[in-house]
């Protein structure tokens, strides 16, 4: 990514690293970034990775709150004053009383996690405060998969576009915006009524990819699906133009003035966000909805492929040295997770994570990722379900019982959602290979049936007291991300 910046981006990186570093040699931190692809659970995992760490949750797996050295876990203000707070208190709210899923952030937030804790070495306690911030970096995935556009010409932008509406599963969605294209001229004058209708075709192609039943990934530039305070405006008022090849824009021509908006696009939008986020992270996590894109079939599952590919490259991996980390932060550990999983069976939870490893797998080889350590794993920050079994004949099949969110239906059946159900969610194919050879375009004999679920009611113990937030393997999660900082 280093080659994607100037000198000067580069200067001011290392200046704020430098500040941060010398803020931090009295209160350790690390900074962790959170990002999803399309409805994967950000929100979600960010306030169950609170919960339950302020709430004594059941952690099992994550080796400091097992050995009982945590004395205590609580919220500070975070560090940084431009940023908006992630609102975890409303998030909890809505989980836990109003049994709701909280709204997804569409833009930047932060939280700042503070962990008292007593190191497991003698010599650690001898040195050691024993006190780490977890500054918790939350951030649409849209936003990450603009950050190869600053390597590329617009030139280069409006021709792998639209090689992209070529492949089968954009082709309808995209024909709309094409046939529109091909009624405009690049080389003439730049007209802006021509240039909005442009944008706005090429915006509603990108949003109608990102529907469930597409469940496409890769959608650049993302702020044409999250405008924010830019909607509207020049720097989001731009589109693909087709047959440029390598023709210079004329001055005045809307090929000029679209080209000119991209490059602004990039100045305005990109830049700042690589610089003032992404280049200040420590670890990272990449959530995403795989059974979604497995049930919407080879398209979607190339496409993921393709995003997360396109997502490691942006990272700064590997492992700086004493000096080196004075002016500059590398993401040392990376966790891809397929959230979700308690819409399976448990006995489809090694499947789908040995699905997630084959694609994580391709995508650090396809954008020659190397320098940090890359895991993955199925989970379910919260879980909204629990297991059962039923008969049906002889055969007794595994079941998910919960609540499913009213509206949600399965063939005829229309859910009220307050009517708790057992479902048979169907299997993952047992073999990878077979898994990967089916989204190659072999119909699977069924889909899974994917439901939504509400959040599950919390459980007391015999003294009144709420328990923490169920969920599973976030304790596996916790423990890759920041369990070695706690030892």
């Amino acid at each position: 990514m280093a080659s994607l910046t100037s000198f000067t981006d580069e200067a001011r990186i290392a200046l704020d690293t430098l500040s941060g570093r010398a803020s931090g040699l009295f209160a350790p931190s690390l900074r962790v970034g959170v990002t999803g692809l399309s409805r994967a659970g950000k929100t979600v995992f960010i306030s169950a990775f609170v919960h339950n760490l302020v709430h004594g949750g059941r952690l099992p797996l994550f080796e400091v709150q097992k050995s009982g050295r945590i004395a205590r876990a609580f919220l500070e203000e975070q560090p940084d004053d431009a940023v908006p707070r992630f609102q975890y208190e409303d998030h909890i709210d809505a989980l836990v009383k109003a049994r709701v899923w909280p709204e997804s952030t569409r833009a930047i937030s932060e939280l700042r996690l503070t962990i008292e804790y007593e190191s497991a070495s003698g010599w650690g306690r001898m040195f050691s405060r024993g006190r780490l911030s977890v500054d918790i970096v939350d951030y649409p995935g849209e936003w990450l998969l603009d950050l190869p556009l600053l390597g590329k010409s617009y030139a280069e932008f409006s021709r792998e576009a639209f090689e992209l509406t070529e492949l089968p599963v954009r082709a309808e969605l995209s024909e709309a915006w094409r046939r529109l294209s091909a009624t405009v001229d690049p080389g003439a004058d730049a007209d802006e009524m021509v240039a909005r209708n442009l944008a706005e075709a090429f915006a509603a192609y990108l949003k109608a990819c990102k529907l469930d039943e597409r469940a496409l990934s890769t959608l650049p530039p993302g702020r044409f699906l999250m405008p924010g305070d830019l909607d509207g405006s020049p720097a989001l008022t731009f589109a693909p133009l087709p047959g440029l090849g390598d023709k210079r824009a004329r001055g005045g021509s809307l090929h000029a003035m679209m080209e000119r908006r991209y490059e602004a696009y990039k100045t305005h939008v990109v830049k700042p966000f690589f610089r003032e986020h992404i280049a200040r992270l420590d670890r990272q996590i990449v959530l995403i909805d795989a059974m979604q894109a497995l049930n919407a079939g080879p398209g979607a599952m190339a496409d993921l492929e393709r995003a997360l590919t396109e997502i490691l490259a942006c990272f700064r991996p590997g492992r700086g040295s004493l000096l080196t980390d004075w002016f500059s932060r590398r993401i040392d550990r990376i966790l891809v997770a397929a959230t979700k999983a308690d819409h399976l069976h448990h006995e489809s939870h090694d499947r789908l994570q040995a699905i997630v490893r084959r694609i994580a797998d391709r995508a650090v080889k396809r954008a020659n990722f190397s320098g940090a350590t890359v895991d993955v794993l199925a989970m379910a920050a919260i879980r909204a379900t629990r297991e059962g079994s039923v008969k049906q004949g002889r055969e007794t099949l595994p079941v998910i019982i919960g609540t499913p969110l009213k509206g949600e239906r399965i063939g005829g059946e229309i859910f009220d959602g307050e009517t708790e159900t057992a479902i048979f969610p169907g299997d993952l194919p047992a073999k990878v290979d077979t898994a990967f050879e089916q989204s190659e375009g072999k119909a699977q004999d069924e889909a899974l049936r994917i439901v939504r679920f509400r959040p599950p009611k919390l459980e007391k113990t015999a003294e009144g007291v709420t328990l923490s937030l169920p969920h599973i393997r976030l304790d596996r999660a916790l423990q890759f991300l920041i369990g070695d900082h706690l030892a």
